[in-house]
């Protein structure tokens, strides 16, 4: 039986009325985003699923009887403008997925604008943060579209196979399929170690001192003080810079040749992304003038040290994250 206040925003969103339609939407806004998320892997992508996906809800309105759950219905609406666009548009990367590590800094190299890169998402407050850290989001890129969305709606959203099957509009048995095929490969893709443990186990206030300590390394150009908060086979990469180096003999040859010298002055703010601790870089090429946004610095963390960087150099991220542009 349908909660009064509930069946008269339904019988009202049916008739046109927005605002009810609004309401009925609202408790389940965010895990419809965090899930376009994590099937496209873009923020900005999210944004344009979700939008596209509640506009075929309200015109697809009167087709919804109440019979089943209403949240079950948008993620039903909104897995299926997911696969529509993952079919169109393909899987977001990371350099790693594309070439070998560098051995050496690649110097004056170019952005790749023919690739769709993964992009970080800022963060949530959810029962399960490690769905949506980087590692993991970065993975399931590696699955054709429906056994991301398999597993997502069984692991993750706590969908049966049969509800699964239904969603998808397939059989319980190719739901099946797809869930044992996608966490094989996930088994292979995923680091064993999600980070909401490892972060819980450093604890916040040794988190705040090594975001801080990075932090002032950079702006002070102290290569002996980064390389300290490294660990040895460190992963450092830069989308949409191709190029990523890997182990610390590399990553401290990129960081000495690159940011702590040529780059000019850095500003940094502290932020959260991908459930993350994250860095908000600020470069100012010359002496004089703002330090402008340049990077949004993801940050994996292994015991007390920094075991990987993802610095997205998109300046546009910084809006989404709620951060100036300038310093």
């Amino acid at each position: 039986m349908l909660e009064p206040d509930f069946a008269d925003d339904l019988a009202r969103a049916r008739k046109g009325d927005d605002d009810a339609f609004a309401r009925l939407v609202a408790p389940l806004r965010g895990q419809l985003h965090a899930h376009c998320y994590r099937m496209l892997g873009s923020v900005h992508d999210a944004d344009d699923a979700l939008q596209d996906a509640l506009v075929r809800a309200w015109l697809g309105l009167p087709g919804y009887q109440g019979r089943g759950s209403l949240r079950a219905w948008l993620f039903t609406v909104a897995t299926r403008t997911c696969l529509d666009l993952v079919a169109a548009r393909g899987r977001r990367a990371l350099p790693i997925d594309l070439s070998p590590a560098a051995d050496s800094a690649a110097v004056d190299e170019r952005p790749r604008t023919d690739v769709a890169w993964l992009e970080p998402y800022p963060d949530v407050v959810c029962e399960q943060r490690e769905t949506v850290e980087l590692a993991f989001v970065a993975a399931l890129q590696h699955l054709p579209g429906n056994q991301r969305a398999a597993l997502l709606l069984f692991e993750v959203l706590g969908f049966s196979a049969a509800e699964i099957a239904e969603i998808m509009a397939t059989t319980v048995g190719s739901v099946n399929s797809a869930l044992a095929r996608a966490r094989r490969t996930l088994a292979e893709k995923v680091p064993p170690a999600a980070q909401q443990p490892t972060l819980r186990r450093i604890g916040d206030e040794r988190i705040r001192g090594i975001v801080a300590a990075y932090a002032t390394a950079l702006e002070h150009g102290d290569a002996p003080a980064l390389v300290a908060l490294l660990t040895e086979d460190v992963t450092w990469s830069m989308p949409p810079l191709p190029s990523w180096y890997h182990g610390l003999p590399a990553v401290t040859d990129f960081a000495i040749r690159l940011p702590l010298s040529t780059c000019g002055s850095w500003r940094h703010l502290t932020t959260f992304a991908n459930a993350q601790p994250a860095i908000a870089s600020y470069r100012r090429p010359g002496p004089d003038g703002p330090h402008e946004a340049w990077s949004l610095n993801v940050l994996t963390l292994r015991n007390d040290q920094i075991a990987e960087i993802t610095s997205f150099l998109d300046p546009a991220l910084f809006a989404r994250f709620g951060l100036p542009v300038r310093l």
